[in-house]
């Protein structure tokens, strides 16, 4: 067993133990399955989006993760508020840029929040970490489009940590993770991951759990990410062969049964 898998064995450990209030401000559409998706980890969701109690909430709670996917001006100002909160306290701040690339606002957003708040781990499919690179990209809705194929992830994830000044994790078949000094890639997952909405977001909450009981974005990124890819496997094997319908359920039992030793035998992970 390598060390990275150890340190993604020993994180999952220590998020049941602290049972982390993890605050999210995230799209309508995924929202429950963010929340589910947190307590089946061992984490506390809360759903606070309203511009008079983002910054307070952001300030009682041990992570902050800021998502895009169903964008409006007013959830903006609240990100913005509960970012800086979230700065000023010192609590990590993930945020899922969803469909940056897409559209003026969400460019306009993605830039704002890269401008005003300081990130422990931005999260994105190829062509949403392309944008915030500044490499071309031609994003399909807030699905990775094929055209941003020929964009090299761990180049992509490298420059962007290298410009953020944070951990940068390229989500898709495989994963890679970069903070300017290590690299990880993770090969676990599913292909029926993606034909179930929210996949992602939840991805990105629980990477949230995981930083806000670790405090290490590095560690935090790729135990979140392991720990979905290994939950979509494990919920193919339960559900696959009866439908989507029961597969999504079936994440979330998946998550649920983590645990270190389950971690330690199915990560396949690697740092190059």
């Amino acid at each position: 067993m390598n060390q990275i898998t150890k340190e993604v064995s020993n994180a999952i450990r220590v998020l049941r133990e602290k049972v982390p209030l993890v605050h999210n401000i995230t799209n309508y559409v995924t929202v429950n399955d963010c929340a589910n998706a947190l307590l089946a980890i061992g984490a506390s969701p809360i759903m606070a989006d309203d511009i008079a109690e983002a910054a307070d909430i952001s300030g009682i709670s041990s992570a902050l993760v800021l998502n895009i996917g169903t964008l409006n001006q007013r959830t903006v100002a609240s990100m913005l508020a509960a970012g800086k909160r979230a700065n000023e306290l010192g609590i990590p701040v993930v945020f899922d840029p969803v469909g940056a690339g897409a559209s003026k606002l969400r460019n306009d957003a993605t830039r704002e929040i890269l401008e005003q708040v300081s990130l422990t781990v931005l999260r994105g499919n190829i062509s949403e970490v392309s944008f915030v690179a500044g490499l071309a990209a031609s994003t399909k809705g807030v699905d990775a489009s094929e055209a941003d194929g020929g964009n090299d992830a761990v180049t992509v994830a490298k420059a962007v940590a290298e410009k953020l000044g944070c951990t940068a994790a390229v989500t898709g078949a495989v994963d890679v993770i970069a903070d300017g000094k290590r690299v990880a890639q993770i090969r676990n997952g599913h292909p029926m991951l993606s034909r179930v909405t929210g996949t992602g977001c939840m991805t990105s909450s629980l990477v949230g759990a995981y930083a806000g009981a670790l405090r290490d974005g590095f560690t935090a990124a790729v135990a979140g990410i392991a720990s979905m890819g290994i939950a979509g496997e494990l919920a193919y094997e339960a559900a696959g062969q009866t439908g989507t319908g029961s597969f999504h359920i079936a994440i979330i039992d998946a998550l649920s049964r983590l645990n270190p030793v389950l971690l330690e035998e199915r990560a396949k992970l690697d740092e190059i």
